[in-house]
């Protein structure tokens, strides 16, 4: 059975801008309650303004970086809106540099960010979802969570680790009617790489091939949802470059071959 999001809370992380910002979009549009949460307030509410629904939404803004108030923000979200349905754990961020020059310093603040700060989120909101007998979970994971690539290593670390910690997440909350959803977009056409980590911890800065030449957001995220509706456990997202991952499981040796020739941005 399909899912029906109206009047649902939905809990969206990152939701300032690229994916987490359309997720919001579509959600309000499906009668969705929304909380939005990123370290921007001020994008925050011009987002919220903007929806056709704003008077049912939430703005909490949130640093995924400190994640020691994150049961007191639960706890907030479960006051204001009175559930939490679904959450969405979007916000992150990515990297474009070489392991052998990025500093410890990036090193440690892509895990906390795109691991630690994540599953964080989700223990806290955990107890509320397992109190209701109902949950969802989307992770917005990458391409870059099947397989390494240039300029990545951190990233695709943190969201290898966030792959292996959600599948099991999923098997344990299934009695708890709670389930998972793990979305592994390619390119997709956002200013990812624009606000990407460099080896100092400086933003990227540029706007890369990859992403501008990628799929549109709105098609991105209408997948997702669809894939949230079906209860699918995972939903890979882009064009041809997904074609790397079976092959990667397929045909190991011809991957190598044709991954070692791509443009790292």
């Amino acid at each position: 059975m399909k899912r029906n999001y109206l009047n649902k809370v939905v809990w969206i992380t990152g939701a300032s801008s690229g994916i987490g910002e359309e997720l919001a979009r579509q959600f309000d549009r499906e009668g969705a309650r929304l909380v939005l949460s990123a370290r921007n307030e001020h994008s925050l509410n011009e987002l919220k303004a903007s929806l056709k629904g704003s008077k049912n939404h939430f703005v909490l803004p949130l640093d995924l970086e400190k994640s020691d108030n994150f049961s007191a923000l639960a706890r907030k979200v479960m006051d204001e809106m009175g559930a939490i349905d679904v959450l969405i754990n979007n916000g992150g961020i990515s990297q474009r540099a070489t392991a052998s020059e990025t500093s410890m310093e990036v090193e440690r603040k892509m895990m906390e960010v795109n691991y630690f700060g994540n599953i964080a989120l989700s223990k806290a909101v955990l107890p509320f979802m397992q109190q209701q007998k109902s949950g969802q979970i989307l992770i917005i994971s990458s391409i870059a969570g099947k397989f390494g690539f240039f300029l990545r290593s951190a990233y695709s670390a943190s969201k290898h680790a966030l792959m292996g910690y959600y599948e099991s997440l999923s098997l344990e909350e299934e009695k708890n009617n709670i389930s998972v959803t793990i979305a592994c977009p390619g390119k997709i056409n956002t200013s990812i790489s624009m606000n990407a980590l460099s080896a100092d911890g400086n933003v990227h800065g540029v706007m890369d091939h990859n992403q501008a030449s990628g799929m549109s957001v709105e098609t991105c995220v209408r997948q997702i949802i669809r894939a949230m509706k079906n209860n699918k456990r995972e939903v890979m997202v882009g064009g041809k470059e997904l074609l790397a991952v079976k092959i990667k499981r397929f045909f190991p040796a011809l991957f190598w071959q044709i991954i070692r020739k791509q443009k790292a941005t």
